[in-house]
């Protein structure tokens, strides 16, 4: 009589790049052998990146529409041919923690959770690894939503592990700085289950195309700010 087996979770990690090429062969590297495919989509590099990526062992793709959420959107598109059970979103910075990736996905594989969202708790952070705009900015995002949504995120981390079929029912659709708030905002309305995990945050690889640039910085705050009340105002 054969014995049942437990399934092998299929996990594939989504992480939208641009010039990282000096970081992300070690975020590849470095995730855990628990993850079945690791997707880079290069968001128009001048470096690189791709290059590495594929030395590295990543399946590689080219969207030149510049913008966090087209990157995404790319690897999704492309993970819909043969979807996998968890989605992990991960940056190419190298700032978080490759390894952590267990913690995110070990609540959603106990049915504990739909979505998992990687916080940079205060205690587990490099000193100035969060700029002083993105501390204010993560906190003010994140009192709108309590206030709001009565929602308990503290954080607006990139780090993240969903559920592919919860993911799908949200109908993603920012192109750009407004992707991470885009999904928290449509996990609460849709009243899914999600919780945060802390992790760990070190200062990255070279300069933020965000929070590094003033234009990053303002226009990030202002997608982010705008999805929170245009949100609100069209339940």
């Amino acid at each position: 009589m054969k014995e049942n087996k437990p399934s092998i979770p299929c996990i594939k990690v989504i992480i939208p790049a641009l010039n990282e090429a000096a970081s992300i062969g070690q975020v590849i590297d470095e995730l855990p052998a628990l993850v079945t495919e690791v997707v880079v989509v290069d968001n128009g590099s001048t470096d690189h990146t791709a290059l590495v990526a594929q030395k590295h062992g990543a399946t590689v793709l080219q969207e030149k529409r510049k913008g966090y959420g087209y990157a995404c959107l790319c690897g999704l598109e492309y993970l819909s041919l043969n979807p996998p059970q968890i989605v992990v979103f991960l940056d190419g910075d190298y700032a978080d923690y490759p390894a952590d990736l267990a913690l995110l996905v070990t609540p959603i594989l106990q049915h504990q959770a739909e979505f998992v969202l990687g916080a940079r708790a205060a205690a587990l952070r490099e000193p100035k690894s969060l700029t002083p705009q993105q501390l204010f900015g993560n906190a003010l995002a994140c009192w709108l939503l309590k206030i709001l949504y009565d929602s308990t995120f503290t954080d607006l981390g990139p780090f993240r592990a969903i559920q592919w079929e919860c993911l799908q029912s949200l109908n993603m659709q920012d192109k750009t700085y407004g992707w991470t708030i885009e999904m928290q905002l449509k996990i609460l309305r849709q009243k899914r289950t999600y919780i945060e995990v802390p992790v760990r945050y070190r200062n990255r690889i070279g300069q933020s195309k965000v929070s590094g640039t003033v234009k990053g910085t303002l226009m990030a705050g202002y997608k982010i700010l705008g999805w929170i009340f245009k949100f609100y105002f069209t339940k």
